[in-house]
């Protein structure tokens, strides 16, 4: 079991921006250069009607490919959108999310709480799904962010089964003995999706929660 500090973030977020590529001159501009062609063109030495086909069927290619462009931006769009809005997109992904509740995995849990001041003294427990106390500690007591990482070991000293569902419980007080506020968030890897009902969620393990809940996200 232990207490770590953690940076500002738990876990970068990354974000991957599409980036669009011009074919260069659209249809009109290309039609206009070829008039200007035919304009300027040396009397004596009119353009080669081979070469003038030749521009037309170019114009032709340049046109489809314009299309077929179009046509593959609007499908890589509303793929995204299908990913991002069924959650797909987040299984395999660690992600920290707003909660108190998570799921033993491989023999690991892990919490993260952060005190917005001092405290004097910080202790949690992890309850089991019956509200029973399974394991309580003393967690760092100066302003920040720290993770707390369990074994699934309890306080016994017996190594409890993956798939149990705990929750952990952080008090706080400074030294006249006042409560310090403290927050908790839960840090694991998404391993399913729950479409069961009008909402999605994203599953730790047992533990669903909503894209909204997300504070942060990285690769596994």
């Amino acid at each position: 079991m232990t207490v770590s500090a953690l940076a500002s973030s738990t876990a970068s977020t990354t974000s991957t921006t599409a980036s669009s590529s011009s074919l260069g001159l659209d249809t009109t501009e290309f039609l206009q250069l070829m008039v200007k062609q035919l304009q300027n063109q040396n009397p004596t030495d009119p353009t080669d009607t081979t070469e003038f086909l030749s521009q037309l069927v170019q114009l032709s290619t340049y046109d489809q490919q314009v299309s077929n462009s179009n046509s593959l931006s609007s499908v890589v769009s509303a793929l995204d959108t299908m990913i991002s809005s069924n959650g797909l997109g987040y299984i395999g992904k660690n992600v920290t999310v707003e909660g108190d509740t998570t799921t033993l995995l491989d023999g690991s849990a892990r919490w993260n709480y952060t005190l917005d001041g001092d405290a004097k003294t910080v202790t949690f427990k992890i309850l089991d799904e019956d509200g029973k106390t399974v394991y309580s500690g003393d967690g760092e007591t100066k302003e920040g962010t720290y993770a707390v990482d369990w074994d699934g070991v309890s306080s016994a000293g017996v190594q409890l089964d993956d798939g149990g569902i705990y929750t952990l419980e952080v008090t706080a007080t400074d030294d006249k003995d006042a409560k310090v506020s403290v927050s908790t968030s839960v840090t694991g890897t998404v391993t399913g999706i729950d479409s069961s009902t009008d909402e999605t969620y994203l599953l730790i393990g047992d533990v669903g929660f909503t894209v909204d809940d997300i504070t942060s996200i990285s690769s596994s």
